[in-house]
């Protein structure tokens, strides 16, 4: 048999292709989705936009990891790195646009042409560094920026991406060939899903940080939609999709960022 005949998960072997990754990829794709819609009706300041930028940013969010999810299982751990880095950047850019937004909106200000220029497409969005310490200098994020930066996590996660996208060393290059045998290739999906655990948790932080209402249910539109008036609190009522997400990922992995976010919010997140 030819060497490109040979089917990728005959080589990937059982441990590979039933990776615990691919149910987590699942999940996020689910969450950005379910986010994506949840949002919609939500009018985003400062823009010209009809609809609400971060809808499309999610949806496109969900195409990156759906993306990731079909690379891994083909065996291309170093081009799933290339695709991780672009997912890191677009949450971060996700992040500065709605704070660079908050920052800059006022009765004067009332369309944020840096936003709105980059929306239409006559501008570019700052380079990465830019942005990233435009956050991280932010006085509204100084509370969990202090707790997402309290070691060299995303420094590291950061490297990893580059790393694999440059070739920085040979092992990178081996990293995205299917047809060899690599008994450590099982292994690298464990990093990776560390790393990518990491940025999803980060993205979370970051958008309910800023963004408390995006977290609120359906039912209190519900009912103004149906005429009726709304049960007592119902707008500060959690979407299932978000208190799952906070339960089983958020309390479980980074409880001082979940006590933080709790501490932070008016919504009734438990």
């Amino acid at each position: 048999m030819l060497i490109e005949e040979i089917r990728p998960e005959d080589r990937l072997g059982k441990e590979y292709m039933e990776h615990p990754i691919f149910e987590q990829l699942k999940y996020y794709s689910e969450f950005y989705d379910y986010l994506s819609y949840s949002i919609i009706n939500w009018c985003l300041k400062g823009t010209n936009a009809i609809l609400n930028l971060d809808t499309y940013t999610y949806s496109s969010i969900k195409g990156t990891i759906n993306s990731i999810t079909e690379i891994l299982s083909k065996g291309r751990i170093n081009d799933a790195y290339a695709l991780l880095r672009k997912y890191y950047d677009s949450t971060i850019i996700n992040v500065y646009t709605n704070l660079y937004i908050m920052d800059s909106f006022s009765i004067d200000n009332f369309i944020v042409k840096k936003i709105d220029n980059w929306i239409q497409g006559t501008e570019t969005i700052p380079e990465y560094r830019t942005i990233s310490q435009y956050i991280k200098k932010s006085p509204k994020l100084t509370s969990i920026n202090r707790l997402l930066n309290k070691d060299d996590r995303y420094k590291n996660i950061r490297n990893r991406c580059n790393n694999n996208i440059h070739y920085n060393f040979y092992s990178n290059v081996l990293l995205n060939d299917n047809q060899i045998y690599n008994p450590n290739r099982a292994k690298q999906l464990n990093v990776f899903s560390k790393d990518i655990e990491a940025i999803f948790i980060q993205h979370f932080a970051y958008v309910f940080y800023l963004n408390e209402h995006y977290m609120m249910s359906n039912d209190y539109r519900e009912y103004l939609d149906m005429g009726m008036q709304p049960e007592k609190d119902s707008q500060y009522w959690v979407a299932p999709f978000i208190q799952d997400v906070f339960d089983k990922i958020i309390k479980k992995k980074r409880y001082d960022i979940a006590e933080e976010i709790k501490k932070n919010t008016t919504m009734q997140l438990m």
